[in-house]
């Protein structure tokens, strides 16, 4: 087990794990995982981590479906910060206990303000990683944002 699936038993929140398996890679990780699950791409969503007003030690997450990339000026909007950048990989896998391509907005090492791209609403089910590369997550957006305390707001471009 992950300590994401550790958390959503610990909080009693319905889900389901999915295993998949890549038998080609492109330079979009994230689409690959989804066609790999036979799911649309706008249905899975990254958990991309961020460090706000240019201090690389206060992060956020931001989940955005792979379709799309995330908006770093609408993100810091969201969070009420003056602007974002994507965190260093090294500060993400530190804070998150989890390595790139495999982070999870669930379980994560330190507890980080999340903001979950307004399209997810419209899904009855979105997939995030697991917490590990092979692995993902299927929940309700609306549990996901309850779980985590997320805010929801337009934040993919």
């Amino acid at each position: 087990m992950t300590p994401a699936i550790d958390y959503l038993r610990a909080h009693k929140i319905p889900f389901t794990v999915h295993e998949y398996q890549l038998k080609h890679s492109s330079d979009n990780y994230g689409q690959d995982v989804a066609d790999a699950l036979g799911v649309p791409h706008s249905q899975l969503f990254k958990t991309l981590l961020i460090a706000l007003n240019g201090n690389p030690k206060t992060l956020a997450a931001c989940l955005v479906p792979v379709a799309g990339s995330l908006n770093l000026k609408l993100a810091a909007k969201a969070l009420g910060a003056k602007r974002a950048e994507l965190a260093d990989v090294a500060q993400a896998e530190k804070s998150s206990g989890y390595v790139v391509g495999g982070i999870s907005p669930f379980g994560q090492k330190k507890a980080l303000p999340t903001v979950l791209d307004a399209s997810a609403v419209l899904l009855t089910s979105l997939y995030a990683s697991a917490g590990r590369r092979g692995l993902q997550i299927e929940v309700a957006p609306a549990r996901l944002a309850e779980a985590l305390g997320a805010v929801i707001d337009d934040i993919s471009a």
